[in-house]
């Protein structure tokens, strides 16, 4: 099993499933429920927090089709070759483009992207793990609704590692259990990172020797 494809399958797919937001996952459910949803959302927080998994969720609730991009290789010619499916087969709900770590777009890249956000073209998700308020520029961030993610509480990551420690468990071609401190500790040691902590679920098994036919992951191992 590879840590992205436990990632992946772990994902939450709904709203009522992401952990540690509510803040944002109301506001936003209101907003598809009343059929108001902006042009432009700026996500901002520490990695780990749901940004992305948010963004899948609008996407399917909203039923347009997800573009994803990262600012540290995409250019606006990229951006351009998306607004070229708008209205076509491949979107024919819209198209809601997620644009990852978006302060590697210097200001003119940025300044490019208010065409397409006045004319509704798309529906832009933009994402930073800085403070937008100084590496975003001014015109897009006055355009754009701010969200900012807080960092997930031991408390909301533990049955996320609940869940991915039963799916490994699942999966496990052998026997598999863990001591009962193991999702405490992984939850506490994660610093509020939910993918670092699937990362740990899944190197904590792959790591895990095999003894009588059985794996059993233990605290000290998750140590």
């Amino acid at each position: 099993m590879s840590y992205t494809a436990l990632y992946r399958k772990f994902r939450p797919q709904e709203f009522e499933d992401v952990r540690g937001q509510e803040h944002i996952v109301t506001t936003l459910k209101n907003q598809i429920r009343a059929e108001r949803v902006g042009h432009a959302y700026l996500f901002c927080g520490t990695r780990g927090t749901g940004k992305t998994t948010i963004a899948n969720i609008i996407a399917k609730r909203t039923h347009r089709t997800l573009y994803k991009l990262n600012a540290t290789t995409a250019s606006l010619q990229d951006v351009k070759g998306i607004i070229g499916d708008v209205g076509t087969l491949l979107a024919p709900g819209g198209v809601l483009l997620y644009l990852d770590e978006i302060q590697y777009f210097n200001k003119k890249q940025q300044q490019s992207l208010l065409e397409f956000m006045e004319n509704g073209s798309i529906t832009l998700i933009a994402s930073t793990t800085e403070n937008p308020y100084f590496y975003v520029y001014a015109a897009l961030l006055s355009r754009s609704t701010v969200f900012e993610f807080k960092p997930v509480t031991a408390a909301d990551v533990r049955p996320a590692v609940e869940r991915a420690l039963a799916l490994v468990q699942a999966e496990s071609p052998l026997p598999l259990d863990w001591e009962e401190g193991v999702p405490d500790y992984i939850a506490h040691a994660c610093g509020g990172d939910v993918r670092k902590a699937m990362n740990a679920v899944e190197l904590l098994y792959e790591a895990a020797p095999a003894e009588e036919g059985r794996l059993r992951l233990t605290g000290s191992d998750a140590e």
